[in-house]
């Protein structure tokens, strides 16, 4: 395989990556938007997360983290919700599971999606040390 069409390979990958995690818009959470009209999707969550995390910033106290990580872990932290589903924070029972689905959810989906298997192998390690408490 040439440069070439590896190059297209791998923009057709990204670009069915980019169709595929659209469907977090169709992931609905417990979470009531602001004004109380509906609930928020995982889509409209994880920009709010965002951008929260880019305005806030200026108040951040720890001297090494990165903004830019942040944003990016943000925009991806739910991704595997696409197939995992979303789980209450209050959902005992959920909570229990929560990990191993997200887990499964995501390595069913590496083989196929080469963009989705790079962001977790980045979010999965500081998932699982940042919530194993």
């Amino acid at each position: 395989m040439g440069d070439e069409e590896l190059h297209k390979t791998r923009f057709e990958q990204q670009l069915s990556f980019l169709i595929e995690v659209d469907k977090m818009k169709n992931v609905l959470r417990q979470t009531l938007l602001a004004d109380g009209s509906r609930q928020e999707t995982d889509a409209e969550h994880s920009w709010h997360f965002a951008l929260m995390s880019m305005v806030l910033y200026e108040y951040c106290t720890e001297p090494h983290v990165d903004l830019n990580q942040v944003i990016k872990m943000a925009l991806v932290h739910d991704l595997v919700e696409i197939y995992a589903g979303d789980t209450f924070a209050y959902d005992i029972q959920g909570n229990q599971d929560k990990a191993l689905r997200e887990k499964q959810a995501a390595d069913s989906r590496k083989p196929d999606c080469p963009p989705l298997a790079r962001i977790y192998s980045t979010w999965m390690p500081f998932s699982a040390k940042a919530f194993s408490s």
